[in-house]
């Protein structure tokens, strides 16, 4: 699996902004000091963002970046797939012509692997990512995923 600084840092710095969420525009400088994200990167990334309506800037002094709707309707798969990132187990891309042009043996495993991850990010938001940031230790949310083969869906549950 691979999952690059790239949509970690997105996905943290959406949750920072998530987090100051209507407090006024949030500064990427703000970010960039708080989540220790180069400025620059986070440009490139909110630009990515801004362009799929996820973010909105705005401009000027006392400017920054609010988010384009409540944080309970962004989902981390969305941040991912903005900003470019794959989230792609197999080695040929989910193309299948990973062994000499045809399917490997491990591709359809990898593609599963895929799906589950995809749905499970599709089914995570920003709003939960915030609520689980202010819970104590003891009430903190894990991730548990079943072991059923007809209903293999990840969510989250309480400990």
């Amino acid at each position: 699996m691979r999952l690059t600084t790239k949509g970690r840092f997105a996905v943290t710095a959406m949750a920072d902004l998530a987090e100051r969420h209507g407090r006024g525009p949030v500064t990427l400088a703000s970010i960039s000091e708080r989540q220790k994200i180069s400025l620059s990167y986070l440009e490139q990334l909110f630009g990515k963002l801004r362009k799929h309506d996820i973010v909105i800037a705005v401009r000027g002094p006392g400017g920054g970046y609010y988010l384009a709707r409540p944080a309970s309707m962004i989902s981390v798969a969305e941040i991912i797939k903005a900003v470019d990132e794959q989230m792609d187990a197999t080695l040929c891309g989910g193309m299948g012509n990973c062994d000499d042009n045809k399917k490997c043996t491990t591709h359809d495993l990898w593609m599963g692997l895929n799906d589950i991850l995809y749905k499970y990010m599709s089914e995570v938001n920003l709003q939960q990512l915030v609520d689980n940031q202010h819970k104590s230790a003891d009430e903190a949310m894990l991730v548990s995923i079943s072991h059923t083969k007809s209903s293999a869906k990840p969510a989250l549950a309480s400990v």
